[in-house]
């Protein structure tokens, strides 16, 4: 990657992305959905109580909707390496580079995706599903429902809808 150094985020990056920004843009990703398919044995649950995370998991004629930063030029290796240890903890993420369309125009971006051959992985759980696991499940950075309203929130606030995540903060908030 020359130049810029930018990341794509789709979930907890986008409330919490833990490097300095210098510029940040809504984009769209193609061919990839934001889906709670990956089990997490680390930040929002254990391994005996696994909870949900979100990745984008590929689909055809699927798009997500997240954030493009920009990092604060001169930070880009200590982004690196902070980014690989938060995501490739358990190595269910791939790290690639995708094309994020944004209003200001395409941007390559860092992005961690699904890997679906994973252990981790469990893209064909439904909805009801997943609320249950995220409405009991906590990990060593807290409560697995805290990290879904925290997203779909920031989400809202960006104004990019989601509607099985707004379901999903309803539903769990129903079995709270």
């Amino acid at each position: 990657m020359h130049g810029s150094l930018w990341v794509f985020g789709y979930g907890s990056l986008i409330w919490d992305p833990g490097f300095p920004v210098a510029e940040q843009r809504i984009g769209r990703v193609a061919g990839w959905h934001r889906s709670f398919c990956m089990r997490s044995i680390h930040h929002r649950g254990t391994a005996v109580n696994p909870g949900l995370v979100l990745a984008l998991d590929r689909a055809d004629g699927a798009s997500c909707q997240g954030i493009a930063f920009r990092v604060v030029p001169g930070a880009e290796a200590e982004a690196l390496a902070g980014l690989r240890e938060r995501e490739l903890v358990s190595s269910a993420y791939l790290e690639t580079v995708l094309r994020v369309e944004t209003e200001a125009g395409p941007v390559e971006a860092l992005t961690y995706v699904i890997d679906p051959d994973h252990v981790q992985y469990c893209g064909r759980l439904d909805l009801d599903e997943q609320a249950r696991i995220i409405a009991r499940a906590h990990g060593g950075r807290g409560p697995n429902r805290d990290y879904l309203w925290a997203t779909a929130a920031h989400l809202a606030e960006l104004g990019i809808s989601d509607p099985d995540l707004e379901w999903l903060a309803r539903r769990v908030r129903s079995l709270c």
